[in-house]
């Protein structure tokens, strides 16, 4: 029988587009596109994963994908120095719906300055991209300042201000200095911030094993370097749903810091286990690979529509139907997770708390741009009412794991500090590295060991 808490994947609410999904008017063209995409994330504050897939959509070819990818994730990784470069090239800004032309502009110069596009085509065929987005009168002012960009050296001029060159928000680049400049080469740290990240791809030991996945992706031409006794990386990946055993549930796609959490956790036979903030469900999986015989996972979290994204992993990699009766899928907000009394007393808690995900803008750089500073200390305060209230739920003398893909101290060990000395019942348990190194707490920063940045602190409940 189901656990009572448990839901069934057909009882969830459809994850069809709501009323107010954004369609793109203007005919298909990959410059237009990207430029559309790059409006909704820079004027809207619209995350590239809710409107890139309507521009993919668009397109059949992966080539053409790629592309779109490039171009926009190019211009979020250098827009500083593109923002300077429209300013001076511009007369006066553009208002309105003749908006979105700043950014067709902006994609164009970084196409001069950066890409491979032969010159002419980055001109004409941005030109007539304004021309297919109903913007015609607007079409010869794209021109003339792209060949005014080309005709002055405009791409190689030297910018004073040290985020410009590092292509990073202002309060971003003083954040790193503040936590980092006495310990850290900050120019180096922002380098790894935005160098594209291998993909990483943990087997799913229920039903493959290491060896034959690696074998069946060197048989179709994949670079695969095995990394530990479950995780290859591969660095020439393409589409992921291309991968030989996707679709079969083979693997699972997490970068090697997400790994940690599962082995730090150490779940053993017969535990209660909580994963709090569990979506889209990589970690959840992991847990179960690594004990398969855990009495019960539950996994929470508020939206319906990204637990919807767990059932989908849970059942493509098997799991669903492997481990039915000892699944239970909770949709609720964390911050009150003590007060739901159907809920048991957990002896392992992961906690992958909400944070500003400055450890992985090198595979989401749409990040820099949409988080402000004063999201940190909203991030900060909600970190804290999660901590406290799983803190409740966890038995005496088990363990609960606190991450975060964030880089900045005051929603890492500075979080763990202050909950130490308010929980007299806390102690701060050691953690052992990949690398089998002795840690009080980890901080990952980005490009380590090609590792996304992450956080993890172990807490022993007395």
């Amino acid at each position: 029988m189901k656990h009572p808490l448990a839901i069934d994947v057909k009882a969830l609410k459809s994850t069809a587009p709501s009323k107010d999904l954004l369609f793109i008017k203007h005919p298909v063209n990959k410059r237009s596109d990207a430029s559309w995409v790059l409006f909704q994330i820079l004027e809207h504050g619209r995350s590239a994963s809710e409107v890139m897939p309507i521009a993919y959509g668009r397109y059949e070819k992966p080539q053409e994908r790629a592309w779109l990818q490039e171009m926009v994730y190019g211009c979020l990784r250098n827009l500083p120095e593109l923002q300077v470069w429209l300013r001076q090239l511009l007369n006066k800004p553009l208002k309105k719906q003749q908006k979105i032309i700043e950014h067709l502009l902006m994609l164009g110069m970084y196409q001069l300055a950066y890409s491979r596009t032969a010159e002419h085509a980055a001109v004409s065929e941005t030109v007539d991209a304004c021309k297919q987005m109903k913007e015609i009168a607007l079409s010869g002012l794209v021109n003339a300042v792209l060949r005014r960009f080309q005709r002055e050296n405009i791409e190689q001029q030297v910018h004073q201000q040290a985020h410009i060159n590092l292509g990073l928000p202002k309060w971003l680049y003083k954040a790193l200095v503040t936590h980092y400049g006495e310990s850290h080469d900050i120019a180096q740290l922002a380098k790894q911030m935005h160098t594209r990240a291998p993909l990483w791809l943990r087997v799913n030991t229920q039903n493959n094993t290491l060896t034959k996945l690696e074998a069946k992706l060197q048989g179709a031409d994949y670079s695969v370097e095995r990394v530990a006794n479950n995780t290859l990386k591969i660095s020439n990946a393409g589409e992921i749903l291309s991968i030989p055993g996707f679709a079969e549930g083979h693997f699972a796609i997490q970068d090697l810091a997400a790994q940690q959490a599962a082995r730090i956790l150490d779940t053993q036979q017969g535990d209660i286990v909580l994963d709090c903030c569990a979506a889209p469900g990589g970690k959840s999986a992991s847990i179960l690979e690594h004990q398969p015989r855990l009495g019960h996972l539950y996994m929470l979290d508020a939206d319906e529509k990204r637990m919807q994204r767990v059932h989908e992993n849970f059942e493509r990699l098997g799991h669903s139907l492997r481990f039915n009766e000892r699944l239970s899928f909770v949709v609720q907000n964390a911050a009150y997770l003590s007060e739901n009394s159907d809920l048991p007393k957990f002896d392992r808690i992961l906690l992958d708390a909400p944070c500003s995900a400055t450890g992985v803008i090198r595979k989401h750089p749409d990040i820099m741009w949409l988080r402000k500073p004063n999201d940190i200390n909203v991030l900060v305060d909600l970190q804290k009412q999660i901590l406290a209230s799983a803190w409740q739920t966890l038995k005496s003398g088990g363990t609960l794991v606190y991450a975060t893909c964030s880089i900045l101290p005051q929603e890492n060990i500075q979080q763990i500090e202050d909950f130490l000395a308010t929980h007299n019942d806390a102690t701060l348990e050691p953690i052992t590295t990949h690398k089998n190194e002795t840690l009080s707490n980890w901080q990952i920063l980005p490009g380590q060991d090609d590792m996304d940045g992450f956080f993890y602190a172990k807490l022993r409940k007395a």
